[in-house]
């Protein structure tokens, strides 16, 4: 099984036209995820053939808004990759016409406008992954978003993660040790963001198919506290864990909006003590994930 994409995901792609959604919607279809239209205000009625040099590309249909997305080609999911000043509109259109699983690979859309698009979304109902995202990935059946495919291999370890270089490493680290992922989330490092890791621990739990998770923090916020205490409570399968950022003095910012250090909260210590606490094991270099989550589930 999997969670929020799949073989029956029918995507959109919002952006299709632009630059990076004409790069990054080849490697997506490339990969067999079923792209069912793109959406471009003003260029509704061309179709979507990628570029000169794209050899897997299929013609996909281009409307001018998401509803027509939905209307016209059933999608059920999308992927945003509008520039920044437009993207919190872009997410709000696609809650508006009813798409369940939006996920926003878009960075630097301004706080203000991301305020009013996740209080949007929350209230129609829908899943948002991002912005500031590699995607979602389940592997063998559908990628959406910016990841590395081939590095993906189908299996039953959830990964979720705030680092989409990170997010790679742990899944090559998985792989080369014979174990596949059920699905992949980078959940994106802005200050606002529509899943948390709390909210994907709990998709995890949901999951039959899912033996064990692997999550990646880093320093900032208290989000990886919160789904600790999950975990503890509730989560009954194998986690292994990682905080990035250990050495950052108080106050540093480490790539990431919401990774930063204040008022002595934050801090990795912080994160490992209470992961710790929670019964995950956390390791203290990522090359170490794949063998660590072999031990948790007894097979090394």
């Amino acid at each position: 099984m999997s969670v929020l994409v799949n073989k029956d995901t029918r995507l959109v792609v919002q952006g299709i036209t632009g630059g990076e959604g004409t790069f990054h919607t080849s490697q997506i279809l490339e990969y067999g995820t079923n792209v069912v239209a793109g959406v471009t205000p003003g260029k509704g009625g061309i179709l979507y053939n990628g570029n000169e040099k794209d050899q897997f590309c299929r013609p996909v249909p281009v409307f001018d808004t998401v509803q027509e997305a939905v209307d016209k080609a059933e999608a059920n999911a999308t992927v945003i990759f509008v520039p920044a000043p437009f993207a919190a509109d872009a997410i709000m259109e696609a809650a508006a016409a009813g798409l369940k699983v939006i996920i926003c690979i878009t960075e630097g859309i301004p706080v203000n406008d991301m305020m009013k698009a996740y209080s949007y979304v929350q209230a129609k109902g829908a899943v948002l992954v991002g912005p500031n995202c590699p995607g979602v990935i389940t592997p063998g059946e559908a990628k959406v978003g910016i990841m590395p495919g081939f590095i993906h291999k189908k299996g039953t370890i959830g990964v979720v993660s705030r680092s989409g270089t990170l997010t790679y490493e742990a899944v090559h680290q998985l792989t080369e040790v014979g174990l596949g992922q059920s699905t992949c989330i980078g959940i994106g490092g802005d200050p606002i963001i529509g899943t948390r890791f709390l909210d994907a621990v709990k998709l995890f739990a949901k999951d039959d198919e899912t033996e064990g998770l692997v999550m990646i923090g880093e320093i900032g916020g208290s989000a990886e506290e919160e789904a600790a205490e999950y975990i503890k409570k509730y989560f009954k399968k194998p986690v292994v864990g990682f905080i990035a950022g250990r050495t950052a003095p108080p106050g540093r910012r480490m790539g990431h909006a919401g990774a930063i250090v204040s008022g002595g909260k934050g801090t990795a210590e912080e994160k490992i003590k209470a992961m710790e606490a929670a019964g995950i094991k956390v390791v203290e270099n990522p090359a170490d994930i794949g063998e660590a989550m072999l031990k948790a589930l007894g097979r090394a």
